[in-house]
């Protein structure tokens, strides 16, 4: 770490490298509190801690596996799946809304998309079993159609 290497052991590097520390904890403690993105880290401590202190506490954190993207998106996706009905649609934008990398995204997507097409699929059935009393089979695939499914999906 770039503190570390340049520590000289005066009395005004030992203040930065305690302040160092700090800041360190303090994003520490906000990452482990919840699984966050890398861009979620940067909004929240942006003008709190400089540029290059972030940089370097998030490049140490990224080294040690306590922040990860790619993880976070499975985690994501897997909390998503069980908890609600999405398309393949709503997830990535709902993934690119906490600030992830759109190839990370589309990588995870590519990866598994087998699993997350049978996963809409099956919500597919949700939708239309649930709205079958209150909708006509047109209003049902509207519905669908603005949800992000697609249209060849429902034959």
């Amino acid at each position: 770490m770039r503190i570390i290497e340049n520590f000289e052991n005066s009395k005004t590097d030992f203040e930065k490298l305690k302040k160092f520390d700090e800041q360190k904890t303090k994003v520490f403690k906000y990452i482990t509190y919840k699984k966050r993105t890398e861009q979620e880290v940067r909004n929240k401590f942006r003008g709190q801690i400089s540029q290059e202190d972030l940089d370097e506490i998030i490049e140490y954190l990224k080294e040690a596996n306590y922040l990860n993207d790619y993880d976070f998106i499975e985690k994501q996706v897997r909390e998503y799946m069980n908890l609600k009905t999405l398309s393949i649609k709503e997830i990535k934008y709902k993934l690119y809304s906490k600030g992830l990398d759109s190839k990370l995204v589309e990588k995870y997507i590519d990866d598994n998309y087998e699993e997350l097409k049978e996963y809409e699929n099956k919500c597919i059935q949700k939708i239309k079993a649930k709205k079958a009393q209150t909708m006509t089979e047109e209003e049902i695939l509207q519905y669908l159609y603005k949800k992000g499914y697609k249209i060849e999906k429902y034959d």
